[in-house]
């Protein structure tokens, strides 16, 4: 890419008004919030979908599974067709798949049929999850960069919070296929008004797309993913799962070897050289396995120990996302004036905090313990994130953003599996070693259920605090945000 090239990217935002600038961020915030959203609101459907299409949990729960692997697999490719083919045009492509994905999983006669057009939307999300904080970066000056960037992290935020209780009154009211059927009209009026107020920019480079390469990292990654979701079920010792996940991680180090040899990689690997950048994708892949596994491990805990039903159970969950909608772009308009990677580490320190507190949670722990533990989360994850995100888009020329916002992205989805699969393995064989043991000792019943449940839940939480304070270092030691080079 050319200086010329360069500076015309990065001058974008000079030539664009402030109530421009609002509008595309509106309209980027509205893919950011349909995405995640459309991960969340099916799961409180699953069991109404079981029952209308005739089918199985183990295969129902791929409607899930299905849309979160292939966004998680393909998020780096769309990120570099988005630096080559121009950031807009596969944003409203990928809005359009979306739409389209949406009207055919509402119209689903099977469960097959319904997962297959789960892969058809995820394709359209991942579009449009990648090229987002790109989008953001190019048309807001650096000074105001995190407070923007905030505004992404609340419609994540908001769409986790929403996602159940909008799925449920839906599913109630209307019937599975509504909570597919209501992206339509947002996804018409959000491709039309991209169409209108986001600037047409070109791609950075013309040169040929790594088609290799791509279909290298995407079976990589499905091979990691994959056996990583059933770890919780099938168990670590499982030698299908663990030539499966050998397997993906042997592909993924030829991916790297095959990227760092062509002309044209599709993830350029000089990127990774920059500690900043590095070390900040690292502390986001460890933010998102530490909240995960509280999204995994709490709803058992209100609901099977405590003996909640599901609506109050899911009203005590939502201070968590609430206080990072709050918090998030308070601290990215901050991380705009400080060194963001103090209030990073600051965050990530919360966070630590917060799992230790919900570690040391009993069946009779007053509900206010439960709601502070949680609040905290929130308020850590907000203080994390905004910044931590803003430090990775600055720390990349112009004709890096899009992969950088695709690799970001991929930070957050690999973070979601792996905190599933993690939480999952250590909560189950530390229940059953408990159980086991506990029962020699004579205990029986719901005191042996109780004490047996929040044994292990103590030790999952007492390691996500562990992978939590691990952040805090790799966010101190990343370095200041300074001007990347073009």
């Amino acid at each position: 890419m050319n200086s010329q090239s360069a500076n015309k990217s990065a001058a974008l935002h000079e030539h664009l008004s402030k109530k421009r600038r609002s509008q595309i961020l509106a309209v980027i915030a509205i893919g950011t919030f349909m995405a995640p959203l459309d991960s969340s609101v099916v799961n409180i459907a699953l069991p109404s979908i079981t029952k209308s299409l005739n089918t199985t949990f183990g295969v129902v729960e791929w409607v899930v599974m299905s849309y979160l692997l292939i966004i998680s697999s393909l998020l780096l490719t769309f990120g570099r067709m988005g630096d080559m083919y121009g950031h807009k045009r596969i944003y409203i492509t990928g809005f359009g798949i979306f739409t389209v994905g949406s009207v055919l999983c509402g119209l689903a006669p099977n469960i097959a049929a319904l997962i297959a057009f789960r892969v058809t939307q995820a394709v359209g999300a991942g579009m449009m999850m990648s090229m987002g904080p790109a989008i953001v970066t190019n048309i807001t000056p650096p000074q105001e960069r995190g407070r923007a960037l905030g505004v992404t992290a609340v419609a994540v935020s908001v769409a986790l919070a929403t996602g159940p209780i909008l799925g449920g009154f839906l599913t109630a009211r209307f019937g599975w296929p509504s909570i597919f059927f209501i992206n339509i009209p947002v996804g018409i009026l959000a491709i039309f008004l991209s169409q209108r107020v986001i600037p047409e920019t070109k791609g950075h480079e013309t040169q040929p797309f790594d088609i290799r390469g791509a279909v290298l990292f995407f079976i990589a990654l499905i091979g990691i993913l994959l056996p990583l979701s059933y770890t919780e079920k099938l168990g670590w010792g499982n030698p299908y799962l663990m030539a499966g996940l050998f397997a993906g991680l042997a592909l993924l180090i030829l991916f790297v070897l095959v990227e760092n040899r062509i002309k044209y990689p599709m993830v350029d690997m000089s990127l990774f050289k920059n500690k900043l950048f590095s070390m900040a994708n690292l502390s986001a892949l460890f933010n998102y396995i530490a909240l995960f596994s509280t999204v995994i491990i709490m709803p058992f805990y209100l609901q099977q120990l405590r003996g909640l039903p599901p609506d109050q159970a899911g009203l005590l969950m939502i201070p968590m996302p609430l206080a990072t909608m709050i918090v998030a772009p308070i601290s990215g308009a901050i991380s705009d004036r400080i060194d963001s990677r103090y209030l990073s580490s600051f965050g990530m320190a919360v966070v630590s905090l917060a799992m230790w507190m919900l570690s040391n949670l009993k069946v009779d722990s007053p509900q206010i313990n439960i709601i502070l533990a949680l609040l905290l989360l929130g308020l850590g994850s907000g203080l994390f994130q905004t910044p931590n995100n803003s430090a990775i888009m600055g720390a990349v020329p112009p004709n890096r953003r899009g992969i950088a916002s695709g690799l970001l992205a991929s930070m957050r989805n690999v973070g979601m599996v792996l905190g599933v699969a993690i939480s999952g393995a250590v909560f189950s064989s530390r229940l059953a070693s408990l159980t086991k043991g506990l029962a020699v000792k004579g205990l029986t019943g719901t005191e042996l259920k109780v004490q047996a449940f929040t044994g292990a839940m103590d030790l999952v939480f007492t390691v996500s605090a562990a992978i939590a304070a691990v952040a805090i270092f790799t966010s101190l030691i990343r370095g200041p945000v300074t001007k990347p080079k073009v």
